[in-house]
């Protein structure tokens, strides 16, 4: 069993900057593909960023050039630093572990495909 906690959530102002931090529990030893996932109210979860156990990393195209996913394995952490902020990505913010990396999955931003998940932590973006 894994456990996954979220933190680093907030409000803030347009063009502003937050960083996302995930820190896993449990049974790690397996963990391959780690990711980021956003909902918003009344829209389907989106997968936003994912990175795998060598490195490779795959972002939403939203997100890209605004966005940055890295790990720590030493201390089982995943990260989501997020810049230039826009309200669009007002959101609850899950991270994920356990998934696959491959063309059927979009590189690990398909949330089907991973078996754990955090409880979420608020982003709120104003103008």
């Amino acid at each position: 069993e894994v456990q996954l906690v979220e933190s680093g959530g907030g409000s803030v102002q347009a063009g502003g900057s937050l960083r996302l931090s995930c820190t896993a529990s449990g049974y790690t030893y397996s963990l391959s593909v780690m990711g980021w996932f956003r909902q918003a109210p009344g829209k389907r979860r989106e997968g936003v960023a994912s990175i795998d156990n060598d490195g490779r990393i795959n972002y939403a195209n939203s997100v890209k050039g605004r966005f940055t996913i890295s790990k720590d394995n030493a201390k089982n952490s995943l990260f989501l630093q997020m810049n230039n902020l826009k309200p669009e990505d007002t959101a609850m913010y899950y991270c994920a572990a356990d998934g696959l990396w491959d063309v059927y999955t979009d590189y690990g931003l398909r949330g089907d495909e991973y078996n754990y998940w955090g409880q979420g932590t608020q982003v709120t973006v104003s103008s």
